[in-house]
Formats: structure tokens, C-alpha cells, sequence
């Protein structure tokens, strides 16, 4: 399994509900190049294409403050707990039943990139967690109890600091999150060892530093200032927004054709005519979401005049959709379509064209609304001649 795009199995959480006792004042607000750091590591991941789902634990007064402003951005939020762990365990709860992968991050470490998320992920797919790592600078010295006295000193080549995002399959972080019971980890990943799995090393650069202390706040400007990001400042949240789309399509209904109607084939006497193989539904889905992208609407990229393209699976259309609002970095919130058609009744059809959607689309079925209206015998849909379909979706881009 490797993860190359975005896909609903990969969800991120970010936790962003430390006191910052060490830093002597709540770190996650703290502006960084004149934005809140913490919207500095969300958009990180947000821009990233890899997640499905963005969750944020936050203090409950940060929660009150700004949990809106995160709902209105597509970010679902998680109050924080006492500890780290609880923290993780309230945000976990949010996880959607179908994501394979979960990356766990510091909501203080905003120089994450996506190449690196990515290998996490590819390595967690395969080994069930992975850790990204970068070797040691400093002697590490262990000292007797109380602290006064050094007593021994590690070999420093099998030792390395660990970094965030930690990836883990979904049932290794489920087993994890048992496994801590009530005890707090300043690490979760300390866990595994318990758990006889051994994480993935991901090498990982000095850059992705935890803003925890005044230095590394300088440091993290340091590195702002090399990016020439100073010179790009926004108090705009750059994180991405819900866009809508609206689609329509009709074909008439003609002997001689199979019925398809989202992925679904339908026995019925008739089937819908078209250049393609007429899928009303998935033709007004890909033209909502290429219109809520302004990628303009399925002619473009497949012209009727093409006869090279005759007969042509809606799902291919469906395919090369998903491609563009990939490459545009957006990703599918909702589809709610309505069939409008006299003939044949398409009730019993909706749960098999909703899980037909959900993995064309690669998106869990419970966003994915399908109903039917008649048209009361009036005019060609009412005479049974043709089908349309109305669909309406929403995406974060």
C-alpha cells in the first residue's frame, strides 16, 4: 500500500493543546512570521493532498475562542484532555470508521513538509508504525537519581531524537491507545515497544525543530527569514475553504442500452443514450465538482466530437475528475444528488448506487446522499423518455 494522493484512508491529528509551561505563555497562538503558529502546522497538512479529515485538539478556552473559525476552514476539532494522551484519545474518537492510516502531530512543529508526511505514511502502511527520527548532536550522558551526578554515557550511534508525524495503521494506534490506559506519554510512540511493534525509522532534518522554548521561537524565525516567507506575510488563514458545485445532466432513456446510473447496472427494458454510457449521475457529479474548482465541466475533457471515446465508462470521467481537483488540491466534502425519473423505480437502488459512489469517488458513503423524484407523468421524463439528474456537492480547496 503507498500512499501517492489524497485518500479517505489517511486522517491527521494534530494535538495543539499544551499549556507551554516551558515557553511561559500559550505557544499555539504565538505568532510566527505574523501568523498563529498553530495555522502555520495546519495548513501544512491541509495543503499537503494526503488527508481525508484534519482533527485538532485544542485547549477548551482555545476551543470557545476559535473552534468556528476552524469549522468554517474544514478542520474538525477535538477538546484537549489533562494529558497528551487523553488529548489523542478525545481526538481519535473523531477518526472516520473507514481511515486506515492516522498521523499524529505536534501542533508545534510547523516545518513538517509533505515529502516527509508522505514517507511516514508509506512506512506505516508496511510496518504498522512509523517514526521520523534525526541522530543525536550532543554526548547523551544517563544520571544517578536526584540529578547530581553523571552515570554512564549511551552509545550515541544507536540513539536518535524523535520527531512528529508519527503514522500508524489504524489498529496499532487502537491497540496503542489501550495500552496507555490512564498513563500520560510525552511520547506516544514509547508505547510500542509493549505492543511488540517495531516503528518504521523515517530520517528526518534539524529543520522540523517543536517550538516549545523562547530559542526555538528565534530559530523558527531564522528559518523563515532563509524561506524569504517574512516578505509573503498574510494574516489571511491559508488553510482551504469550502467551495460548492452545482451539476446537471439528462439523457434519454432507449431500448437497446444498459442502465447505469452511479456505477450501479439496473435491469430495466431501457438504458440511457448517450456517447458514453450515459451515467446521469456520474455526469452531474464530475460537473459539480469541477465546477466548485472552476475546471470548467466534462465537455472540456471529453468532447462528444471524439469519436475515439465513444462508449467511454463514466468512471473513467469519474477518474480523471478526482485527478484535477487533486491537482488543484482539493478534496470532496459531500455529494447530494437527486434522480429525477418516472421509470424504473430507483428506491431500492439507493443503497447500492451510494456504495458504488463511495469507492468511485473514494469517499465514505456516509457523505453521499441519493434520492429519486417522479415527475407525475408530466413531459418527456414523465413519460418515461428520458432521466436527469440534479447533484450538489462541496469541497475544501
Amino acid at each position: 500500500m503507498s500512499i501517492k494522493k489524497k485518500t479517505p484512508g489517511a486522517e491527521a491529528i494534530i494535538l495543539a493543546g499544551g499549556s507551554g509551561s516551558r515557553m511561559g505563555r500559550e505557544k499555539q497562538y504565538l505568532l510566527l512570521g505574523g501568523r498563529p503558529l498553530i495555522e502555520r502546522t495546519v495548513e501544512v497538512f491541509a495543503s499537503s493532498g494526503l488527508f481525508s479529515k484534519i482533527i485538532l485538539a485544542l485547549s477548551p478556552a482555545n476551543l470557545a475562542v476559535h473552534g468556528a473559525e476552524w469549522a468554517r476552514a474544514g478542520v474538525q476539532t477535538a477538546p484537549a484532555g489533562a494529558t497528551r494522551t487523553e488529548s489523542l484519545r478525545n481526538a481519535f474518537k473523531l477518526v472516520s470508521p473507514g481511515a486506515e492510516l492516522v498521523a499524529v502531530h505536534d501542533g508545534a512543529r510547523p516545518f513538517a513538509d509533505a515529502e516527509l508526511i508522505r514517507t511516514c505514511l508509506d512506512q506505516a502502511a508496511a510496518a504498522g508504525a512509523a517514526v521520523p527520527a534525526v541522530p543525536l548532536k550532543d554526548t547523551v550522558k544517563t544520571v544517578a537519581a536526584g540529578g547530581q551526578r553523571f552515570e554512564s554515557t549511551p552509545d550515541r550511534a544507536s540513539l536518535l531524537a524523535v520527531q512528529t508525524p508519527q503514522c500508524y495503521r489504524r489498529d496499532v494506534l487502537e491497540r496503542l491507545l489501550a495500552a496507555a490506559a490512564e498513563k500520560d506519554y510525552s511520547d506516544e510512540s514509547q508505547i510500542l515497544e509493549t505492543l511488540g511493534v517495531k516503528a518504521a525509522v523515517v530520517p528526518s532534518t534539524y529543520r522540523n525543530i517543536k517550538i516549545t522554548t523562547p530559542e526555538d521561537l528565534l530559530i523558527a524565525e531564522a528559518f523563515m527569514k532563509d524561506e524569504k516567507e517574512a516578505a509573503k506575510v498574510s494574516t489571511r488563514i491559508r488553510i482551504p475553504v469550502a467551495r460548492a458545485g452545482f451539476g446537471y445532466d439528462i439523457h434519454r432513456l432507449v431500448e437497446g442500452r444498459p442502465l447505469i446510473i452511479g456505477g450501479v447496472k439496473i435491469e430495466h427494458t431501457k438504458g440511457l443514450l448517450g456517447h458514453s454510457d450515459g451515467d446521469v449521475v456520474l455526469h452531474s457529479i464530475c460537473d459539480a465538482l469541477l465546477g466548485a474548482v472552476a475546471a470548467g465541466e466534462i465537455g472540456v475533457y471529453f468532447p462528444p466530437t471524439d469519436l475515439t471515446i465513444m462508449g467511454i465508462s463514466s468512471e473513467a470521467i469519474a477518474e480523471k475528475t478526482l485527478e484535477i481537483l487533486a491537482s488543484q488540491k482539493a478534496r470532496i466534502i459531500n455529494v447530494d444528488v437527486t434522480i429525477v425519473a418516472e421509470e424504473p423505480k430507483l428506491k431500492p437502488y439507493y443503497e447500492p448506487i451510494r456504495e458504488s459512489l463511495s469507492k468511485i469517488l473514494k469517499m465514505d458513503k456516509g457523505d453521499i446522499s441519493v434520492k429519486a423524484k417522479s415527475r407525475e407523468g408530466l413531459g418527456e421524463v414523465g413519460h418515461g423518455d428520458a432521466m436527469v439528474c440534479y447533484a450538489i456537492v462541496s469541497v475544501l480547496k
